[in-house]
């Protein structure tokens, strides 16, 4: 069975990232073949300070309570597809403070995205990419690009409200591209099975 963790990026009280996660776990739960497991993990829950461990991610040496729960909830996935915003035409950064928190636990697994911003979170997306190959992260070419324009609605009074998150309301073409995503997702989380047997501990 692969065990693929949906990964909500953001940690902002009015963000579009639950929404989101939760779009793409009913599909993956609804359209995946049997024997392929989806959760979600909500960066929210686990209360990451700023990365505050006194030994590198690589030595995997946990010295808090926090950083152990964050590790072993990671390194229980074959895969990962990481909900993402764009910030500042970058990673969230409580994102990019939770992945520094661990290594190995990342490594010979597969990532997808799924990303949303005014320009569809596409450069957030190839900093993760960069970060990924570090990691040893097998990130897929698939991904769905969702405009926080056009795939959200908002009522009339909630048009030029800072806190307005809308209702997420996806085109249809998205569905198509989600599929594709996922299904390279699982694909390559199973390949790389027996890589992650064959790694010394």
């Amino acid at each position: 069975m692969a065990r693929i963790a949906i990964i909500v990026g953001s940690t902002r009280k009015h963000r579009r990232g639950r929404l989101v996660a939760d779009w793409v776990y009913e599909h993956g739960r609804t359209h995946s073949p049997a024997g392929v497991d989806f959760d979600l993990i909500d960066l929210s829950d686990f209360s990451l300070p700023v990365l505050d461990e006194p030994y590198p991610a690589g030595w995997g040496i946990y010295q808090h309570d926090h950083s152990q729960r964050w590790a072993e909830a990671i390194d229980a996935y074959d895969g990962y597809v990481f909900v993402i915003a764009e910030y500042n035409h970058g990673v969230p950064g409580p994102l990019k403070n939770a992945i520094d928190y661990l290594y190995d636990e990342w490594s010979n697994k597969s990532a997808g995205f799924v990303s949303y911003g005014a320009d569809g979170g596409v450069r957030a997306v190839e900093q993760m990419r960069t970060i990924a190959a570090e990691l040893g992260l097998a990130d897929v070419r698939e991904q769905v690009v969702l405009s926080t324009f056009t795939d959200f609605d908002y009522a009339e009074s909630d048009v030029t409200h800072p806190a307005a998150t809308g209702a997420f309301a996806p085109a249809a073409r998205h569905a198509d591209d989600l599929s594709a995503t996922l299904h390279s997702v699982v694909v390559w989380a199973e390949a790389l099975a027996a890589v992650r047997v064959s790694v010394p501990a």
